[in-house]
Parts: C-alpha cells; sequence; structure tokens
C-alpha cells in the first residue's frame, strides 16, 4: 500500500488521537435510527501518525460524542417508548379474559383485595356482586358453544354498560362473572344490581333468526368495614344461591352486618 493510499485508509478509519481505528455505522430503517459504534480494541499495526493527522483524530474524538448524543438519546427514548407501550399490551393480556373483554379472575381478585385495603384505611363502603347466567347450559346444548361464547359477550357488555367506570367488573369462570361496586351504601348497591339485571335481560340475543332471552341472577354482600375476599365472596355466592332457588332472575343483596334483603 503506497503512503497516500494509507493516509485515505486512515481517513476512512477515523483514526483516535490514541491510534485505534474506529468504525461509525448509521443505519436509517423507516423512521428507527440505529447507531453502532465498534471499538476495534487490541493491538494493530499501523504506521506513526503524523502531526495533522494525530490533529485530525483529535478534532474527531471531540466531535464524536456530539454528534452520536442526538441519535443515541432519540434512540433511547424511542426504545423506553415502544418498552412502555409493549409493557401495557402485555398487561391488557395478562389481566383480560379473551372471551369477554373483562378482567379475569385473578386480576379481578388481586384488585379487589387491593381495593379492600384501601376500604380499610377510610373508605366509607361497597358491595361485592356475584353474578350467573341463567340456564345457560340449555343455550349451550341448544345451539352449542360459539352461540353460548356470543350469549357470554352480550352479558359482559351489558353488565359493563351498567356500573360506573370506577366499579371493577371480572368473568370468574364459565358462566360467573362479579362485580365490586366501590364507595356504595344499600341503596346505591341495590339499584346497580338491579340495574344490571335488567340491563341483561333488555339485550338482544339472535341465533338463526330466533331471539333468545338472556337472564342472570344475582347475590351480593354490602360492607361497610374491612373484610376479607374470601369471607366477601362467600355470602355473596350464597345470596346468589337465594336468588337462583326463589326462581332466577332476580337479585337477593345482604349487608354484612344484617339478614339477607331480597330485590
Amino acid at each position: 500500500m503506497t503512503e497516500d493510499q494509507k493516509r485515505r485508509s486512515f481517513r476512512w478509519l477515523g483514526l483516535s488521537a490514541t491510534g485505534w481505528p474506529r468504525v461509525i455505522v448509521f443505519t436509517i430503517l423507516g423512521t428507527i435510527l440505529c447507531v453502532g459504534v465498534t471499538l476495534l480494541v487490541g493491538s494493530v499495526n499501523i504506521p506513526d501518525l503524523t502531526p495533522q493527522q494525530h490533529r485530525h483524530a483529535l478534532i474527531v474524538d471531540l466531535m464524536l460524542p456530539v454528534v452520536l448524543a442526538a441519535p443515541l438519546l432519540f434512540l433511547a427514548m424511542f426504545l423506553m417508548r415502544e418498552l412502555a407501550v409493549a409493557y401495557g399490551r402485555l398487561m391488557v393480556v395478562a389481566t383480560t379474559d379473551v372471551l369477554t373483554d373483562v378482567l379475569n379472575r385473578r386480576a379481578f381478585t388481586a384488585l379487589v383485595e387491593t381495593s379492600l385495603k384501601q376500604t380499610s384505611e377510610g373508605w366509607p363502603s361497597g358491595a361485592l356482586l356475584v353474578i350467573d347466567a341463567d340456564n345457560f347450559k340449555m343455550i349451550n346444548d341448544r345451539l352449542g358453544h360459539e352461540r353460548g361464547d356470543v350469549a357470554l359477550k352480550i352479558i359482559a357488555a351489558a353488565i359493563k354498560t351498567n356500573v360506573r367506570e370506577r366499579d371493577l367488573v371480572g368473568r370468574i369462570g364459565g358462566e360467573e362473572f362479579a362485580v365490586l361496586l366501590r364507595d356504595v351504601g344499600t341503596a346505591d348497591a341495590s339499584d346497580a344490581a338491579e340495574r344490571i339485571r335488567k340491563g341483561v335481560c333488555d339485550a338482544i340475543f339472535k341465533a338463526d333468526g330466533i331471539s333468545w332471552p338472556l337472564t342472570i341472577s344475582v347475590g351480593g354482600v354490602i360492607f361497610r368495614s374491612a373484610a376479607s375476599y374470601d369471607v366477601l365472596f362467600v355470602r355473596a355466592d350464597r345470596q346468589l344461591y337465594i336468588a337462583k332457588a326463589e326462581g332466577r332472575n332476580r337479585v337477593s343483596l345482604e349487608r354484612l352486618d344484617a339478614g339477607p334483603s331480597g330485590v
């Protein structure tokens, strides 16, 4: 290699002031700017730098952080945003029931337990409702499981429509749902439970051009003081069985410090 070729090679390599070769690659893919900086570490057999080449390499060393700062910052911010979006999507998948688009059992239980801790710190009251679709086995047997899934989606949508944004709705298994009504008293809890029941009754479910009735039974417990989720669920589930025994398509509520109240 001639001396002139060597000098051109040095310029392309961008030698550092210490004599180490440096390769910088900028690649733009769509809107993503990827910056790769490769330092070739180790002994390299290069000729001595002239004073002019040394000054050039020193300038490169000083300018390199400035040149790389903006794209690297952009890349870091882009990756952080993408990571946050991916995490958010992952959390939705991990906490949502795929079929009905309400909370799955694990997420619902965890959020209710968190809410109950807030209640013990001075939150006035709340109510836990357990909801079961009436005669759902008949729908599955006569229409098939695919139509049964459609019915569950309609029921879940009707429940969500008739609660507040601050309330929690979850599917806790099969055709069974649960609702946590936050910060409500007896009258408000009763009104909400009845509104949910009526909302499902008014929902339209058609199969093969025929309208099929959808009804639910609702059992619930109203609480004013700290209680565990397990205790509340057992009490609400007991009221659900009372509603079923009394003919279905009805609400049965109980205050934690009082007897049952059918609605």
